[in-house]
């Protein structure tokens, strides 16, 4: 092959440098929008948003950063959404994860726990064996569709969890390690107290004293739709019993933060 031949056959080749900047630079676009939907509560706490599309079911994930470790409230409602919010912290230079907190094992909360990687997972002991069941369960986008089949009620749930995992095969439902009856105290100093409710039986709340915050998860709210009764309706009982304690800032999973004082 002459000069001229291998100079044009160069010259047809794509350009990896470029396609390699091309793909460095999406990935720091993508990791400037997550680390933009990260926001400051108040002191330590700070929140990654939940979907307002109410047909995703993305509850907010909270952070509680400490130089021991940060903390995470929730897990994201799977892989993808774990990722983000990873992304996203890292982006705001908050200390590396070391704690993942579940506030009841329901899949928003806890699908996204296997793209924490080395944390320690926290919940409530009465989450390990409800966890167990649901972990043994075959999730694939089939069984998706003939859980639905069964019981149409379960439709808003699933057609969600379709989603939230495009691959199943990188779902993994991860038990906690270490578990509580009723209050636990993190080395951090972030305060957890099951609460239970007719949300989910394993439910808790934490509490940050340092910076004033209380996050709730959903244990106010009413059973999820596929459970849910005509009687059923937000445990307002408890709302009041929380707002009660009188902290600065109330933290749910599927609302903005909301100041109080």
């Amino acid at each position: 092959m002459g000069e001229e031949a291998v100079g044009r056959s160069a010259a047809m080749r794509p350009e990896r440098p470029a396609t390699a900047e091309a793909a460095a630079a999406g990935k720091e676009l993508e990791a400037m929008e997550d680390a933009g939907r990260l926001q400051h509560v108040a002191g330590r706490v700070w929140v990654y948003p939940h979907d307002p599309d109410p047909d995703a079911i993305g509850a907010s994930v909270g952070v509680v950063a400490d130089e021991r470790g940060s903390v995470v409230i929730d897990a994201g409602n799977g892989p993808a959404h774990a990722r983000e919010v990873q992304r996203a912290v890292a982006a705001a230079g908050l200390p590396e994860v070391r704690w993942l907190v579940y506030t009841h094992h329901h899949w928003d909360h806890t699908w996204g726990a296997s793209a924490w990687g080395e944390v320690e997972v926290v919940a409530h002991a009465s989450a390990v064996e409800i966890l167990q069941v649901e972990a043994a369960r075959p999730w694939s986008h089939r069984y998706l569709r003939e859980q639905v089949r069964h019981n149409p009620k379960l439709g808003p749930s699933f057609r969600a969890r379709a989603l939230a995992v495009p691959d199943f095969s990188e779902l993994r439902i991860m038990l906690p390690e270490t578990t509580f009856a009723e209050t636990l105290t993190l080395p951090t100093g972030v305060e957890l107290r099951h609460v239970g409710g007719r949300h989910a039986p394993d439910s808790i709340v934490a509490v940050d004293p340092e910076s004033d915050v209380m996050l709730v998860g959903d244990c106010y709210y009413p059973p999820p739709f596929h459970l849910r009764t005509d009687e059923d309706t937000t445990d307002f009982g408890m709302a009041r019993r929380l707002l009660r304690e009188g902290h600065a800032y109330y933290v749910d999973s599927h609302s903005e933060p909301r100041k109080m004082r």
